[in-house]
């Protein structure tokens, strides 16, 4: 499987913004990189630890699997199931995305920001002031039955771009920034890294999140419980067989949107490159 990779030449970038040259890089959202490479097609889904067997679709995204059907996982179903049968591990080198293993787990038609990973708690929080420069997403492999599923039932093509939220309230937080979307699909299978070309200004202590309109094979599943991230969804809507075919990306400037979904075992896998300012 060949990688395919936009490059981001940091000496450039730093060049070209001459008042940042002496401000520090940071990637944010790093912990726990670089990525694993994707799992091949292996043999036939076995049922996870996690999920049951039933005649529902987990909420986490979709499954095109055909091996078995994917039964509700709780508190951890949508956005990408961890339901049934090991498409991914996390691999030496780090967390792996699903696909094209059945079930093929997506992230789906939300904003979703990564909160806990292992011993590491808000991950993607900015630590200084300065510029995102940058952002990269690893994104698994999903075949062509597998791709023409999730364009047919998630609202189109692959897409994305990050987020940058303030918390106003507890689980409230509001979009401060956007990047714009990128289709995805000439990347599966790899890591790209997209280079900003209008850099997007930040402050301390806000979150990086990543926005998916549609659906993204970005996740990686089964890293245990202290493992997490959010998305913004409502309340009483996490465990929807319909919430994960719901629009509910944040995506309107100065919006104030709650987080109330939590899933855990799962990992969101971007990250976004800071500039600090000095």
């Amino acid at each position: 499987m060949r990688n395919k990779l936009v490059l981001l030449v940091t000496i450039a970038v730093v060049l070209l913004v001459p008042a940042l040259a002496s401000g520090t890089l940071t990637e944010v959202g790093s912990v726990g990189l670089p990525f694993g490479t994707p799992s091949p097609v292996g043999a036939t889904a076995k049922t996870g630890p996690t999920g049951k067997k039933g005649k529902t679709t987990s909420k986490k995204g979709k499954t095109t699997s055909k091996t078995g059907k994917t039964g509700a996982t709780g508190a951890t179903s949508t956005g990408g199931t961890t339901g049934t049968g090991p498409t991914g591990s996390v691999g030496a080198t780090g967390p792996v995305a699903s696909c094209p293993s059945a079930p093929c787990e997506v992230l789906s038609e939300t904003t979703g920001m990564q909160v806990k990973a292992g011993k590491y708690n808000a991950p993607t929080t900015i630590p200084r002031n300065g510029v995102i420069v940058a952002w990269a997403i690893h994104l698994s492999a999903p075949n062509a039955s597998q791709i023409a599923y999730f364009d047919q039932h998630e609202g189109g093509p692959a897409e994305a771009g990050i987020a940058i939220l303030k918390q106003t309230k507890a689980l409230n937080y509001t979009l401060v920034a956007q990047s714009p979307l990128v289709q995805l699909q000439p990347y599966f299978g790899g890591t790209a890294q997209f280079p900003l070309a209008n850099t997007i200004p930040v402050q301390k202590g806000e979150r990086v999140a990543l926005t998916v309109p549609t659906w993204a094979p970005a996740l990686a599943i089964k890293l245990g419980n202290t493992t997490s991230w959010r998305a913004s969804r409502p309340k009483h809507t996490c465990t929807s067989a319909t919430e994960a075919s719901t629009q509910t990306a944040q995506t309107t400037a100065g919006a104030n949107v709650q987080y109330a979904c939590l899933y855990q075992t799962a990992r969101l896998l971007y990250t976004a490159t800071l500039i600090s300012t000095p």
